[in-house]
């Protein structure tokens, strides 16, 4: 199994990280230090999670108790919605800094090719949003580059972008994105982007490499699939340990997020077992193109965003 990701200047990402979307403030900091405390050195993080500081805090325990330096860790953080065009970029990087109680992040991502009004968290009519004909990825962009020509992120890139929303802005940009996180396991597979992101040296991110409980669809559950299940015993695995194993042979990252700490350590395990070609071929055939975070909580009456211009415009 893979252990790491290399960018382009030949430095590693491990393979596996620890996800916080959803942790709540009081659970994220036992959940970090339990992670560290286990052998985790990757954990992404975002500004619209609402706990980068207590994720700060647990990272600052971390090092205090000389279970990781600053440089054995990779963290990775992302750029709100709110805090889209180039003066904005810097200034929102260094809030997250200083609620992560760090110099520099290893990473920072675009959350979304979305743009709302400054102090939007989550928008609720059309005058919540800036339209992208207004505020440009590419403007945004500029910002990130700053960002990483100012030492304050080592690496760039986007979350939740379509392969047209990379192209234009790798068509401008002086620095390529090197990272574009997005929804991936074995019901979403994602073959063409992921195929336009090899091709253009973009490393990808896996958030959701379990399904998610965010889907109101009850019916579609990845860790209740027979074919996932049969795996899962023959191998002597978890089915959670098949999905993260099948995407990381696929050579992507995978972020799951957990704060229970058996599962943690679980997940972390998934790195001890390889599956075979004939697993593989099995898993690659549950492909539905089933998204479990759909996009259409960016959709308000006369708003300037669909789902469908998210993920296919």
């Amino acid at each position: 199994m893979m252990t790491t990701l290399k960018f382009r200047n030949n430095d590693e990402m491990p393979i596996l990280g620890l996800g916080t979307f959803r942790s709540e403030p009081n659970e994220v900091y036992n959940a970090v230090l339990s992670a560290i405390k286990i052998g985790y050195r990757h954990i992404d993080c975002a500004a619209a999670y609402g706990n980068e500081k207590e994720v700060g805090n647990a990272i600052a325990e971390a090092i205090k108790q000389d279970l990781v330096t600053r440089e054995d860790l990779w963290v990775t953080s992302k750029l709100w919605n709110s805090s889209h065009g180039e003066e904005n970029v810097v200034p929102a990087l260094n809030q997250t800094l200083e609620d992560l109680q760090l110099d520099y992040l290893d990473l920072y991502l675009v959350h979304w090719p979305v743009a709302l009004k400054k102090g939007t968290e989550m928008p609720e009519k059309a005058s919540d949003f800036i339209p992208l004909s207004e505020v440009p990825l590419t403007n945004t962009w500029k910002g990130m580059e700053a960002a990483l020509e100012q030492g304050l992120a080592k690496h760039i890139g986007v979350s939740n972008f379509n392969e047209n929303q990379l192209k234009a802005i790798m068509a401008t940009a002086a620095h390529q994105p090197e990272m574009n996180q997005v929804e991936m396991h074995p019901f979403l597979q994602q073959e063409a982007l992921k195929s336009f992101c090899v091709q253009n040296d973009i490393l990808l991110t896996a958030y959701a490499p379990l399904g998610s409980l965010g889907d109101e669809n009850t019916t579609l559950r990845l860790l209740e699939n027979d074919t996932i299940i049969n795996i899962a015993d023959s191998r002597s695995m978890s089915p959670a340990q098949v999905a993260l194993a099948y995407t990381m042979q696929r050579g992507i990252a995978v972020i799951p997020k957990s704060i229970n700490e058996a599962r943690l350590l679980q997940n972390l395990e998934t790195l001890n077992h390889t599956l075979t070609e004939e697993d593989i071929a099995l898993l690659r055939d549950l492909d539905k193109g089933h998204r479990f975070i759909d996009g259409k909580f960016w959709e308000v009456e006369n708003g300037p965003y669909t789902a469908d211009s998210i993920w296919n415009a």
